[in-house]
């Protein structure tokens, strides 16, 4: 697969200033609006990407977050701004266990280092990280294509349906969801995607961004739309990411994730789940295990778009007195799962299954 493009350029989500001690970012708070990028010199900096969704996606918010630590250690590196540093960053995003996994690794490559020695370290392993993920989310989309092969018409073209974004924007490079689609496209198959917007934050947008950077064709749907388009049968499969799959297959996602699930069985449409294996948490042993972060009402009560020609703005739709629940990921119980694919390979969401691709955490 080719690099992502941005108005026709390869373009990675994060990029090193090595020499500068920063990372560049996307600033995805901006788009589909306005492409702009930011320089995350800190860890107050990038801990305030992390909360505000200037990165999302559970592979790049693990990689801003390991560039987060080493930036902290770039400031102070004596142990008890280690820990800190590593204690805020791990309580930003609760659900995404690329995060906390990232830090680990981060934390183990350095803690036992001299203080001089912690920050170059804590970069080196970031940059790793980076490239771990480039390459793993390649090899999801190699897996995930021949398993689309498998279950697509191969005369017509390919109608596939996903939720949140799960792309390029998401990882490094490449995306997870997306990444069998690029794949596909990139072979000179014809497809067609669709995209919920995935309320509140939109996310779905970013994806039909993206699609529309790549020249892939793609319709944007309310989230509501998703089980009349599958009853229909204009859906041949759905591909979603992961934020957090647990040992024995349930999958947290984004809030919505579930319905498309439940949808996608009545409907007999396999529901397939991608994502690297800093997202399989072997230590959780079901989904009623995994923290589900509930986020601000704000997000709700406000509307983010354009409010005339040249300006980009809020918009109140309820009152700040109307009470508001906003749980921002839901579980997929395995069962509802007809596949996972991961960089090495596809297996049942099943703990047995995930066990024949990783069998080194059979002891966990």
């Amino acid at each position: 697969m080719r690099r992502m493009q941005v108005l026709g350029k390869p373009m990675r989500t994060i990029r090193p200033l090595t020499d500068e001690g920063a990372v560049e970012i996307i600033d995805q708070t901006a788009l589909p609006h306005a492409f702009r990028l930011l320089r995350l010199c800190s860890l107050d900096d990038a801990l305030r990407a992390i909360v505000d969704m200037q990165v999302r996606g559970a592979p790049l918010i693990g990689v801003t977050a390991a560039y987060g630590l080493a930036m902290a250690l770039a400031e102070r590196a004596d142990d008890a701004h280690l820990h800190a540093a590593h204690a805020a960053l791990a309580a930003t995003r609760p659900t995404a266990v690329n995060l906390h996994w990232a830090l680990r690794r981060v934390y183990q490559r350095v803690h036992g280092l001299a203080p001089a020695a912690r920050a170059a370290a804590a970069w080196r392993e970031a940059a790793a990280i980076a490239e771990e993920d480039v390459e793993q989310c390649r090899r999801i989309g190699e897996h995930g294509l021949r398993l689309l092969r498998a279950c697509c018409p191969p005369a017509r073209r390919w109608r596939l349906m996903t939720h949140c974004n799960a792309g390029w924007l998401a990882t490094v490079d490449h995306g997870t969801a997306l990444a069998p689609i690029y794949a596909a496209f990139a072979e000179g198959i014809e497809v067609h995607v669709w995209v919920s917007e995935t309320r509140p934050r939109n996310q779905g947008l970013l994806t039909a961004w993206e699609l529309g950077q790549q020249g892939i064709a793609h319709t944007l749907i309310a989230d509501n739309a998703a089980g009349l388009l599958l009853a229909r049968g204009e859906v041949d499969a759905v591909i979603v990411g992961a934020d957090r799959i647990a040992a024995n297959g349930d999958v947290a996602n984004k809030i919505g994730t579930y319905l498309k699930a439940l949808a996608a069985a009545a409907a007999q449409v396999p529901f397939y789940v991608a994502a690297p294996r800093s997202t399989i948490d072997f230590s959780c042993p079901d989904g009623a295990a995994i923290p589900l972060e509930e986020r601000s009402g704000d997000e709700l009560r406000w509307l983010h778009g354009r409010t005339g020609a040249d300006t980009v703005g809020c918009l109140r739709q309820i009152d700040a007195s109307v009470p508001v629940a906003n749980p921002a990921f839901d579980v997929t119980p395995a069962a509802c799962v007809s596949t996972l694919i991961s960089e090495r390979g596809c297996c049942p969401a099943t703990r047995a299954g995930l066990l024949t691709l990783y069998p080194e955490e059979a002891h966990v």
